[in-house]
């Protein structure tokens, strides 16, 4: 069942915008997971095709536009969790179900392959973004709580909102829904589900 989206964004479809030289985008880490994790289709979720094709294209054009793309460190905890997670899942499809402690921590060689495929597209994140800096104390801590109780987004997204709020960064490029529901951002993406709602909804912004 297709999730019901009360959106509070204004959301613009990748497919048909143009970036411009004055943008300034966060990137999402599933955006940065399809574009630079090298075998992401193996997982046992792999990516839909239009995830690959739609944000790459866009990034490719935004960087051509000299926009200016941004990063957290915040996403590595995130990117680290999807990558390791989906080389135990490629692994079990030739040896078998394994779980996550024994993965980690019995099979040397399959633990060096999840190291080197997070710093190769950590690497290649840093070449393609600037950071935006993340602290998180107490009172980033005590916003982002009270965001959990009127917005519904994941504790990842949390934290990323609050990093980027205080960036004064309000552009955001991600397949994930839950970031429309937020109130005075820009959501740019490919989802259908989202771009539908926003369409029925007065939200889908045309540039």
């Amino acid at each position: 069942m297709a999730a019901h989206y009360s959106i509070q964004a204004e959301v613009v479809n990748v497919r048909s915008d143009i970036p411009k030289p004055a943008d300034a985008f966060f990137v999402d880490t599933n955006v940065w997971y399809w574009m630079t994790y090298t075998r992401a289709k193996q997982a046992a979720q792999p990516p839909k095709p239009y995830q690959i094709r739609d944000y790459t294209a866009y990034i490719v054009k935004a960087l051509l536009s000299t926009a200016k793309l941004y990063r957290s460190g915040l996403s590595l905890a995130e990117l680290t969790h999807l990558i390791e997670k989906a080389e135990r899942e490629i692994f079990a499809i030739t040896n078998g179900p394994i779980g996550a402690k024994e993965f980690r921590h019995n099979l040397a060689p399959e633990r060096a392959r999840v190291v080197a495929e997070v710093k190769t597209a950590w690497d290649k994140i840093k070449t393609l973004a600037a950071p935006v800096e993340a602290l998180i104390d107490e009172a980033t801590t005590d916003a982002a709580l009270t965001r959990f109780q009127t917005q519904p987004v994941d504790g990842y997204d949390l934290f990323l909102l609050e990093t980027i709020a205080k960036a004064g960064v309000v552009q955001v490029i991600t397949d994930d829904g839950d970031f429309a529901t937020v109130a005075g951002i820009q959501v740019f993406t490919s989802n259908q589900n989202v771009i539908l709602s926003a369409q029925n909804q007065g939200k889908l912004l045309t540039r």
